[in-house]
């Protein structure tokens, strides 16, 4: 449900941004009289999509672990909340500078999104020098302290947790390599892990395994 969720939010997201770089291109230019027209014509389908927007948005924020939401999620919110009103607001009034101004934060909760996904600024694990010579137990310190979050958070204890969408670890038919790749570069809402060396990697999958 989750995954299916997420996609659709991104693809309503796609359409309310696009939907709002024309808007603001006509009002720009002063076509007004196009503008109106248009604004007319997708009255219903705009709020349409500005509630799915919203709804699957906050839908998917409350199934997120707690431990998933930081600072750029915070101040993504923000963003998103004070971008709506002030878009409204400058159509309505033909308020060029409220609409631009709209049109920005958007283009920034996008960018806030994706550096959220990266993990920019988490910082590299460090695994304590007496579990150096056990992988095993490397893997077990990676999966609950690794960040942007710890994978414990999503997957739970057992691996078969599944909040936000997360896959049940237990059943992976992935190659080391597969799984390697996914860890590296993400999933849907699963974030990248960059900040890991090959290794720690090695290390994480060896522990996945005896979750099974």
């Amino acid at each position: 449900m989750y995954t299916g969720l997420f996609h659709t939010h991104k693809a309503v997201v796609i359409l309310f941004v696009l939907l709002y770089l024309i808007k603001l291109v006509l009002l720009l230019m002063n076509r007004r009289e196009t503008l109106a027209r248009l604004t007319k014509a997708m009255k219903i389908p705009e709020m349409v999509i500005s509630t799915l927007f919203l709804v699957t948005g906050v839908v998917m924020l409350v199934q997120l672990p707690a431990a998933r939401i930081d600072m750029l999620m915070i101040i993504k919110i923000i963003a998103v909340f004070a971008a709506i009103p002030l878009a409204v607001i400058g159509f309505k009034k033909s308020n060029k500078a409220l609409a631009l101004l709209s049109f920005v934060l958007l283009i920034a909760v996008y960018g806030l999104a994706e550096m959220h996904k990266a993990g920019v600024g988490a910082e590299a694990v460090e695994v304590p020098a007496d579990l150096a010579n056990n992988q095993i137990e490397q893997g077990n310190h990676l999966y609950h302290n690794a960040t942007p979050a710890a994978c414990v958070a999503c997957h739970g204890e057992d691996g078969k947790a599944g909040t936000a969408g997360s896959k049940d670890l237990t059943l992976s038919k992935l190659t080391d390599d597969q799984m390697k790749e996914v860890i590296m570069n993400g999933k849907n809402a699963m974030p990248k892990y960059k900040k890991l060396t090959d290794g720690q990697l090695s290390a994480l999958v060896s522990y996945i395994r005896t979750l099974k």
